[in-house]
C-alpha cells in the first residue's frame, strides 16, 4: 500500500489485527469519523494471521491515504506486535486500540487536550461500553494471586470484599479517578513515553501486558487515568474476565496463566495477600 501524504501526524493508531480482518477495516473506517482524524496516521499490524487477512487489509483500506499496513513475520504476540507497530510512528501521541472496539468521535481529541494540560499523567483510557450498555470494568487495582483466583471462582461470593477491592467498584465508573490499572484495549499515551517505558514488555506473549506497562508508568512517577468523560463501544467479554475452565482448555487461556506467572514474578509478588488486601 502507498504510504500517505500526511506530513506530520499529531496522534498515531496502533491496530493490531490477528484473524479478524473485517473487525480491523471497521476500526479503521470509525477511527476516520474521529474529530482529529486529519491530524492523526493509522498504523494496522497484522500479527502474521496466516489467513487471508493481508488481502482483505490491502483490498479495502486502499483508499485512505491515511493508513499504512504492516507485516510481522510471525505472531509475536499483543505487546510485541504493537511495539513492531510503534516503530513506524511519527505521531507525538500513540493510541493503542483493538479492532473490536469503537471510539467515540470526540475521544481522541479529548485525551490528547488532557495530556496536554497535564504533565502528570501518563496513560489515559475511555470508558469501555458493552453494546447492552454495561460497563465494562476496564480499571483496576494491581492484583494479586488471590485477586485472579477469587474473580473465576466460587469464592467470589465467599470474599466479594476482595473482589470489590481488585475491580475497584468503590469508584464509580461514571466518575475520572487516578487508578492502578487500565486494560489495554484502549489507551492513549505520548509517544515519547511509550519509547522510555521501551514499549510493552515482550516477554508476555498475551495478557498483562497492559498490567505490567501501567505499572512501570507508576513507577516513573507518571499517573493511570480512567477518564469516563469520554467511552469507546467494546464488542465482547474476553476470555480474561471468564472462569478458570475456559483459561485451562484453551490456547490464550494458558497464555493467560503463563503471563500472570511472569508479571508475578518479574514484581517479586508471588503472594495471596498484601497488607492493604488483609486490612479490606
Amino acid at each position: 500500500m502507498a504510504y500517505y501524504t500526511l506530513v506530520k501526524p499529531l496522534v498515531s493508531t496502533l491496530i493490531l489485527n490477528y484473524r479478524t480482518p473485517l473487525a480491523a477495516v471497521e476500526c479503521v473506517k470509525n477511527m476516520q469519523a474521529q474529530t482529529m482524524a486529519g491530524q492523526m496516521e493509522i498504523i494496522v499490524i497484522d500479527n502474521h494471521s496466516d489467513d487471508d487477512s493481508i488481502g482483505i487489509l490491502r483490498n479495502r483500506l486502499e483508499q485512505f491515504e491515511n493508513v499504512r499496513i504492516a507485516e510481522v513475520p510471525r505472531n509475536l504476540g499483543f505487546g510485541k506486535g504493537n511495539n513492531i507497530g510503534e516503530r513506524y510512528a511519527r505521531g507525538e501521541y500513540i493510541v493503542i486500540l483493538n479492532p473490536d472496539t469503537e471510539p467515540e468521535p470526540e475521544m481522541i481529541e479529548k485525551c490528547v487536550e488532557v495530556l496536554r494540560n497535564d504533565e502528570s499523567i501518563g496513560i489515559i483510557a475511555p470508558k469501555l461500553v458493552f453494546p447492552d450498555g454495561d460497563v465494562r470494568d476496564s480499571y483496576r487495582t494491581f492484583p494479586t494471586i488471590a485477586d485472579l483466583v477469587i474473580k473465576r471462582t466460587f469464592l467470589r461470593h465467599i470474599f466479594p470484599g476482595r473482589l470489590k477491592r481488585y475491580l475497584q467498584h468503590e469508584h464509580d465508573p461514571l466518575y475520572v479517578h487516578d487508578t492502578d490499572w487500565v486494560v489495554g484495549a484502549c489507551m492513549v499515551m505520548s509517544r515519547s513515553l511509550f519509547e522510555k517505558l521501551q514499549g510493552f514488555d515482550p516477554r508476555f506473549f498475551l495478557f498483562f501486558e497492559d498490567t505490567d506497562l501501567c505499572r512501570r508508568c507508576w513507577k516513573m512517577g507518571k499517573r493511570v487515568l480512567y477518564y469516563p468523560e469520554v467511552s469507546a463501544g467494546d464488542k465482547k467479554h474476553r476470555l480474561s474476565g471468564s472462569s478458570l475452565w475456559p483459561l485451562m482448555v484453551k490456547k490464550a487461556g494458558r497464555s493467560h496463566i503463563v503471563s500472570a506467572m511472569r508479571y508475578f514474578g518479574k514484581w517479586n509478588s508471588f503472594k495471596w495477600e498484601t497488607k492493604e488486601t488483609k486490612e479490606s
